[in-house]
C-alpha cells in the first residue's frame, strides 16, 4: 500500500477548490491515481511523506490549445506575423508542414510534451493539423503515451494541399483503435478548419463527424483577416452551436457571434501572447467577462512564444487591466471588475478543465478527482519571501520554481528533473528531426547578425 499512497506534507495549498479552501500549511493525500484528502490534519501512517514545506502545492496547469508537433520548430518565427508572404501560415502550414514525416510528428510531441510537463502543465489539448497519413496520427498518439501526461488528442485535417476524401475514416478509425474508453489518461477531440475557411456543408459535415463519435470539438474561429466573416453565426443559426464545443481566438467575431457562444454553453480558449504579437486581432477578454464567460489560457504556437502557463496569466491580466484604465484616464470611471491573480490562476486550471471537457477529474485539488498535482519551490532566489501565494505564482514565478510534476498520482518530475526521460536521446532526435525538415523543404533558418 506505501507504494500507492503518497502523502505531500506541509506545503502551502491552493486547492482552488472554494468548499476545501485554501491553506498556508495542510496536506495533500494522494491514493493510486486520486487525490484523498486535503486539509492540515490529513495524516497516513503508511504513504510515502514528500516533505512540501518549502512548496506551493496546487493543481497541474491546463493549456487548452497547443499544436505540439510544432515542437521541433520552437522560435523558429518569432518575428514573423500570422498571414502575409513571411508568416507562419506561409512558413509553417504551407513550407515545413507538409514534409513531415510520422517521425517527425513523433519527436515534436513528445518534446513538446515533455517541455510542457517540465513547466507544471499536466494536461493540455494537442490540437493536432499534421495527419498526413494514419502513420503520423499513430506517431503522434504514440508519443503522447509515452508522454504519461494527460491529453486531449484534436484530430486535425492538414491545412495545405487538396482535401482528402479518407479524413473522415482515418478519424473514424483513430477513435475505434485508441478511444474506446473516456477513462484513460489520452481523451479524443475533432479540431476541424473553422467555418470562416470552410463552405458551410463541409463544416457541418465535420461538426457532425465529431458528435457521431462523441468527440468535443476545437476549432479557430474568428482569426486575422483571412477567411469569410460571419460564418460562424450561420453555423449557430442552423443550430450547430453546442456546449461541446471550445472556440479558440474569437478576435475578430461579431458581438451576436460571441452571443451565440455564451448563450449555447460553449468554452473559449485565448492565446494572448500569440494574438497579440501575430495579428490575430484584440484579444476579446472583456467581451467575455461582460457576459460572463471565463475563458480557458493556452500556448498555440511554440514558434513564436514560450511554452508556459506564467506567460500566459501575466499577459492576460496585464492585458485586460491596460484596457480597463484607458478607460478610466479617458474619463470613464464606472468600468468593469479589474482581474485579481486568483481569476488568472483559475483561468489557467479549473477553467482550462471545463474548456475541455476535464472539469470532475482536473483543475482543483478535490479529494476524488484526479492525483494531477504540482509543487512549485518557494525557497528559489527569485520569488523569497512568499508574502501572497497566489499573486507570488502568477506575478514572480516562472519555470525554474517548478520543481515536481505529478499526474495521475505518478511522479513525472522531482527535485527539478524530468523523471525516466533520455534527455540526450531526445536532443539527438530533435536536431535530426529539425535538420531534415528545414533540409527537405528549402526553409532557410534565421541569421544571427
Amino acid at each position: 500500500m506505501a507504494q500507492n499512497r503518497i502523502l505531500l506534507k506541509g506545503g502551502c495549498v491552493l486547492s482552488l477548490d472554494k468548499k476545501v479552501g485554501n491553506f498556508h500549511k495542510a496536506n495533500v493525500l494522494i491514493e493510486g491515481s486520486k487525490i484523498a484528502a486535503v486539509g492540515p490534519r490529513v495524516n497516513a501512517g503508511d504513504a510515502e511523506v514528500i516533505d512540501a514545506s518549502d512548496m506551493i502545492v496546487m493543481p497541474g496547469f491546463v493549456d487548452t490549445h497547443r499544436h505540439i508537433w510544432e515542437g521541433i520548430l520552437r522560435n523558429i518565427g518569432t518575428d514573423i506575423p500570422l498571414e502575409g508572404e513571411e508568416s507562419y501560415l506561409a512558413y509553417i502550414l504551407n513550407k515545413l508542414a507538409p514534409v513531415y514525416r510520422p517521425e517527425d510528428v513523433y519527436i515534436g510531441n513528445l518534446v513538446s510534451a515533455l517541455g510542457a510537463i517540465d513547466a507544471g502543465i499536466t494536461t493540455l489539448l494537442d490540437w493536432s493539423h499534421i495527419q498526413a497519413s494514419p502513420d503520423h496520427t499513430d506517431q503522434g498518439i504514440k508519443a503522447l503515451q509515452d508522454s504519461c501526461m494527460r491529453v486531449v488528442f484534436a484530430y486535425g485535417f492538414p491545412w495545405w494541399g487538396e482535401w482528402n476524401p479518407e479524413q473522415p475514416q482515418w478519424f473514424k478509425r483513430t477513435a475505434k483503435q485508441y478511444f474506446s474508453s473516456k477513462d484513460q489518461l489520452l481523451t479524443l477531440a475533432l479540431a476541424p478548419p473553422g467555418p470562416e475557411f470552410t463552405p458551410f456543408e463541409a463544416a457541418k459535415s465535420h461538426w457532425e463527424l465529431a458528435r457521431e463519435v462523441n468527440a468535443m470539438i476545437s476549432v479557430h474561429v474568428g482569426v486575422g483577416s483571412f477567411g469569410k466573416k460571419g460564418k460562424l453565426a450561420e453555423m449557430g443559426k442552423a443550430g450547430l452551436l453546442k456546449a461541446d464545443t471550445t472556440y479558440i481566438h474569437c478576435t475578430t467575431l461579431s458581438d451576436t457571434e460571441i452571443q451565440m457562444i455564451v448563450d449555447t454553453g460553449g468554452k473559449v480558449s485565448l492565446a494572448a501572447p500569440v494574438e497579440m504579437m501575430m495579428g490575430h486581432g484584440m484579444v476579446p477578454i472583456q467581451k467575455f467577462l461582460d457576459r460572463g464567460l471565463r475563458p480557458s489560457l493556452s500556448v498555440d504556437v511554440e514558434t513564436n512564444v514560450p511554452g508556459d502557463m506564467f506567460t500566459q496569466m501575466r499577459s492576460v491580466i496585464s492585458l485586460q487591466h491596460g484596457l480597463l484604465f484607458e478607460r478610466r484616464l479617458a474619463g470613464e470611471w464606472n468600468v468593469p471588475r479589474f482581474l485579481i491573480a486568483r481569476d488568472v490562476l483559475e483561468f489557467a486550471t479549473i477553467e482550462g478543465a471545463r474548456a475541455i471537457g476535464l472539469e470532475d477529474k482536473v483543475g482543483t485539488l478535490t479529494p476524488g478527482k484526479e492525483a494531477d498535482v504540482i509543487m512549485l519551490n518557494t525557497n528559489r532566489i527569485n520569488i523569497m519571501p512568499i508574502n501572497d501565494p497566489i499573486g507570488a505564482v502568477v506575478w514572480g514565478m516562472d519555470t525554474s520554481n517548478v520543481d515536481s510534476v505529478f499526474v495521475g498520482g505518478k511522479a513525472l518530475k522531482r527535485g527539478g528533473r524530468l523523471l525516466n526521460v533520455d534527455l540526450n536521446r531526445i536532443q539527438d532526435m530533435v536536431y535530426e528531426a529539425r535538420d531534415y525538415v528545414v533540409k527537405t523543404s528549402g526553409f532557410k533558418l534565421p541569421t544571427v547578425s
